[in-house]
């Protein structure tokens, strides 16, 4: 029975668009009532958005489906962002004192702020996770309450393209609906699916999707690096249907004889499959086929992590996905990696009831939207629909009268998003340079006024120096010499 109080969540994934119905439960468990999907392939490439109107009509679609099967209006959505714009870059923000100083949450915030307004050419911040601080020659998690006379704050920065994050906002826009939070993708996806143990010790999460590969390094409860491989799936498809088949028939294909790893002693060179018929493939060289892409996709993946954590992975490699479902997937990573613990999530860690068989499947493709639902914190569902519509009375709204703008009614500080894989809406962003040039303004106008005010100070101490005043009196005796007497 559809609930009066649920949450909705959206995933942009690189060939599909998702979106759930659903609710928390106060031991945390989570129930799934509604399940839509929409294919994205003529307006999302690789996660990234290329067509704003054809991805507004698949938004409004989505919404329309889950109005209608939860009975009620929906007057917000939380977001997942994801896609191949994606990558992270470290950086430094250095805060040097003349005597030793006590370090203040006020002085983090700052740093905080002065690398979240980072310029990076046609690149925008979408999110930054504090990695560490060094105070002066330690290496500190929490700095605040020590003294120092150098502070270096370092960041992890989740960058992508302006005109993605751009044309992503201007899609919910054009759709009307209504942006509750924006969080990054692979950043609920994370919490989803890894135990705080993987977390700590270091592991790399690989979410194995259909047009990309996104890769997580995590070590001592902080994400080290982050990157998103234009390779997935659907790679492995393109390439059995260079042997002249539809793609369809290929994607069958591969689900059927496809396999991450075979043993060569295991190789049958007398077996052939079928590929329509009268024509046939060796085993062997579709084996060849499957694992030379597969091949690739891991070396990309094992490139992507930062050699100083190589020697740190004791969680190993957590694998997701749709492409995690293929065959000795696990041992094909552990021969390339020489990683011995790899698993795969099959499902978020969460206890989630459903009757949706894209939930019961329990195959890792639901992982990351389950992830954004259970990030989701506030009540999605607006009036009761309309029973009895008429030509003046559509049968779904997603609004009522409220925009992104209205929900986040003021800019957060660094602080309040530290940790929380929030990525801002642009109504977030555009309000929060406002303020920075507020105060960029109100501190050019306190210079100039102390400014004026020194030089003020200045003159009249001129005004009364010693010399001055001799000046002005040697001056005054000339006068009143040179002045006749009465």
């Amino acid at each position: 029975m559809p609930a009066n109080e649920f949450i909705v969540a959206i995933e942009l994934g690189s060939s599909k668009i998702t979106g759930v119905a659903g609710t928390k439960n106060n031991d945390g468990s989570v129930n799934v009532y509604a399940v839509v999907k929409e294919n994205a392939s003529q307006c999302i490439r690789k996660g990234v958005v290329n067509n704003i109107d054809k991805t507004a009509q698949c938004l409004t679609s989505i919404i329309s489906k889950l109005s209608k099967h939860m009975k009620r209006e929906i007057t917000q959505v939380y977001v997942g962002v994801g896609g191949q714009s994606i990558r992270s870059v470290r950086n430094e923000i250095v805060k040097e004192m003349a005597d030793e100083t006590i370090i203040s949450q006020s002085m983090t915030d700052e740093m905080k702020d002065t690398n979240r307004n980072m310029v990076y050419p046609d690149l925008e911040i979408l999110y930054a996770e504090t990695q560490e601080y060094n105070v002066d020659k330690q290496v500190q998690i929490d700095p605040e309450g020590m003294k120092a006379r150098r502070l270096q704050a370092n960041f992890l920065n989740i960058l992508c393209r302006k005109a993605f994050y751009s044309n992503l906002n201007n899609c919910f826009d054009k759709a009307t609906i209504t942006i509750a939070e924006m969080f990054l993708s692979p950043r609920a996806l994370a919490d989803a699916v890894l135990s705080e143990a993987e977390k700590r010790s270091g592991c790399v999460l690989v979410d194995l999707g259909a047009d990309t590969t996104t890769v997580m390094v995590y070590h001592k409860n902080i994400l080290r690096h982050m990157a998103v491989i234009p390779l997935g799936g659907n790679n492995i498809t393109k390439d059995i249907a260079s042997l002249q088949m539809e793609e369809a028939d290929a994607e069958k294909m591969k689900f059927k004889y496809g396999v991450a790893y075979t043993d060569n002693k295991d190789i049958d060179t007398s077996l052939n499959y079928s590929i329509d018929e009268s024509r046939t493939i060796e085993s062997k060289k579709f084996i060849e086929i499957v694992e030379g892409r597969l091949d690739e996709i891991i070396e990309n993946v094992w490139n992507q992590v930062p050699s100083i954590y190589v020697d740190k992975l004791l969680g190993g490699f957590i694998l997701t996905g749709g492409g995690s479902n293929m065959k000795n997937i696990e041992k094909a990573f552990r021969i390339h990696t020489h990683i011995e613990k790899v698993r795969v999530a099959k499902f978020v860690n969460a206890t989630v009831t459903s009757s949706n068989s894209d939930i019961t499947a329990h195959d890792g493709t639901m992982n990351t939207v389950l992830g954004l639902l259970i990030k989701g914190e506030n009540n999605c569902a607006g009036q009761e629909l309309n029973q009895n519509p008429t030509i003046f009375n559509d049968t779904v709204s997603v609004q009522q009268n409220r925009t992104t703008a209205d929900v986040h009614t003021g800019a957060r500080t660094p602080g309040e998003l530290e940790g929380k894989g929030i990525v801002m809406t642009q109504a977030e962003k555009d309000k929060a340079e406002d303020e920075r040039r507020k105060r960029e303004e109100a501190e050019r106008q306190r210079i100039a006024d102390e400014e004026e005010r020194e030089r003020k100070e200045a003159e009249e101490r001129r005004k009364n120096s010693f010399f001055n005043k001799m000046v002005r009196g040697i001056k005054n005796f000339g006068k009143s010499m040179m002045e006749p007497d009465e």
